[in-house]
């Protein structure tokens, strides 16, 4: 079985994680670098041929899973996206890749084969959801309600944990753009949801994920009035966000706290529906009793963030006594 990734990137798959097979050297006179973007392209061709072929489609899915991994992390070839795309019956081929898995997942019977299969499929929609040429039609096609049984799912093994993180990074893959058009049709589909429940029951790269999509739906004014115009959707949230404060005393992550607190900033900035005055009252004793203080010191730009928050909401750095003065 795969291991879980130490470490994530909005650009990078979720899941398990392969290597890519060295490319052949180029030999003198055979042309460098356009040489290998040929012999990129064919190998790519070929394997989009390769996946209509049902006994061939696993290692093709596999294969190309890692191309556009490695592809995406070098920042190259940034074509690779749209021929996906564009080529012939490949999304179809990824969507019943996806379907096919569904009937498993409310069984708990889904082993490690069939969810690094699927994370594959996973992979490359999320190669698709990163480009600024096919994003768009991605949404209009609805493409991403495909991935939503994923996040429904409250087994906690890896299998189905994997599912969840791969899923998780096609969604974020479509917020980091901050495109109010993606913020729409996601809160019109009901993520926001979704993202709650893989924040309550998920891994930590998983809630750091689910937490990240939040913070950007927020950012977005159309988000910020999807979650404070109720207060029933501020009060769900801000529960959320305070049961994670909790948990972080155990088990304490930067990355995971540092979005968390860009969430609680983004609603103290708030002053058109009143989340800044009901987060004044519930903002997490944690967060104003120096708990974190050593967690986030050498962090500049959280600690930044920190002490805006506290201004906004009580004027004062030093909320909580002489340690909530974060990097005073």
């Amino acid at each position: 079985m795969a291991r879980m990734p130490q470490s994530y990137s909005m650009n990078a798959p979720y899941g398990p994680r392969f290597s890519l097979p060295p490319t052949p050297p180029v030999r003198p006179g055979t042309g460098g670098r356009g040489a290998g973007k040929d012999r990129t392209m064919a190998t790519v061709g070929q394997l989009l041929l390769d996946i209509r072929n049902p006994a061939l489609r696993e290692n093709a899915l596999l294969l190309l899973s890692k191309i556009f991994m490695f592809l995406q992390r070098k920042d190259i070839f940034q074509d690779l996206a749209p021929l996906l795309w564009n080529s012939f019956e490949t999304i179809t081929t990824i969507l019943q890749e996806i379907v096919s898995i569904y009937p498993v997942l409310s069984k708990n019977t889904l082993d490690s084969g069939s969810s690094n299969r699927v994370c594959n499929a996973l992979a490359l929609l999320q190669s698709v959801a990163s480009h600024s040429e096919t994003r768009i039609p991605f949404l209009n096609a609805h493409i991403p309600l495909y991935l939503y049984p994923f996040l429904m799912t409250t087994n906690k093994t890896k299998p189905y944990e994997y599912l969840r993180l791969t899923s998780l990074g096609v969604i974020g893959s479509l917020v980091k753009n901050d495109d109010t058009e993606v913020i729409s049709f996601l809160l019109q589909t009901e993520i926001v949801p979704l993202c709650l429940r893989t924040m309550e029951i998920g891994s930590e790269l998983s809630k750091t994920v689910s937490t990240f999509i939040l913070q950007k739906i927020i950012l977005d004014e159309v988000g910020l009035y999807y979650i404070c115009s109720t207060p029933d959707r501020f009060h769900c949230v801000n529960q959320v966000l305070g049961t994670m404060v909790e948990s972080l005393v155990e088990q304490p992550s930067i990355r995971l706290l540092r979005h968390i607190i860009r969430c609680y900033l983004r609603f103290s900035e708030d002053r058109r529906y009143q989340a800044c005055i009901a987060l004044r009252e519930k903002l997490p004793v944690r967060l104003k009793d120096g708990t974190f203080e050593n967690l986030i010191r050498n962090d500049p730009i959280t600690v930044h963030w920190f002490q805006r928050l506290l201004i906004n909401l009580y004027g004062d750095v030093s909320v909580g006594g002489p340690k909530g003065g974060f990097g005073q």
